[in-house]
C-alpha cells in the first residue's frame, strides 16, 4: 500500500535557521501531533546554514489537502506560532512522492529524537 509523502523545503532568512528550529519543535510539532499529523522527520538540510526540511506523509492527495486545510485553517495554528515562523521563511516548495510503508519507515528512522 503507498501513502503521499510530503518533502518541503525552507529557505530562511540569513540566521534564523536555529530560531526556527526551536519554533517548530517547542510550538508546530506539538500542534502537528495533536492534529494527527504523521510527521516523518524534519530538521536542518547539512546543504548550507539556511535550509530546513519537513516530511509528512498522508493517506492520499485529497486526505494531504483536507489535513493542511483544516490545520492551516486553524485558530490554534493562526493565533500560536504562525506568525514567528512564516515571518523567517524566504521561500518554501514542496514535492509530493508515493511512497510504500517499508520506505517511510525506513525515512523515519532518520527523524530527530
Amino acid at each position: 500500500m503507498s501513502r503521499c509523502l510530503e518533502i518541503r523545503t525552507y529557505t530562511l532568512q540569513g540566521g534564523s535557521r536555529e530560531r526556527f528550529h526551536r519554533l517548530f519543535v517547542d510550538e508546530a510539532l506539538p500542534m502537528l501531533n495533536r492534529w494527527n499529523v504523521d510527521v516523518i522527520s524534519y530538521g536542518p538540510s547539512p546543504n548550507d546554514e539556511e535550509s530546513y526540511y519537513l516530511m509528512r506523509s498522508y493517506a492520499s492527495l485529497e486526505d494531504r489537502a483536507q489535513s493542511q486545510d483544516a490545520f492551516y485553517g486553524s485558530a490554534e495554528w493562526k493565533a500560536g506560532p504562525r506568525e514567528g515562523i512564516v515571518a523567517l521563511i524566504q521561500h518554501s516548495i514542496s514535492v509530493v512522492l508515493e511512497l510504500d510503508e517499508t520506505t517511510l519507515e525506513g525515512l523515519r528512522r532518520t527523524r530527530p529524537s
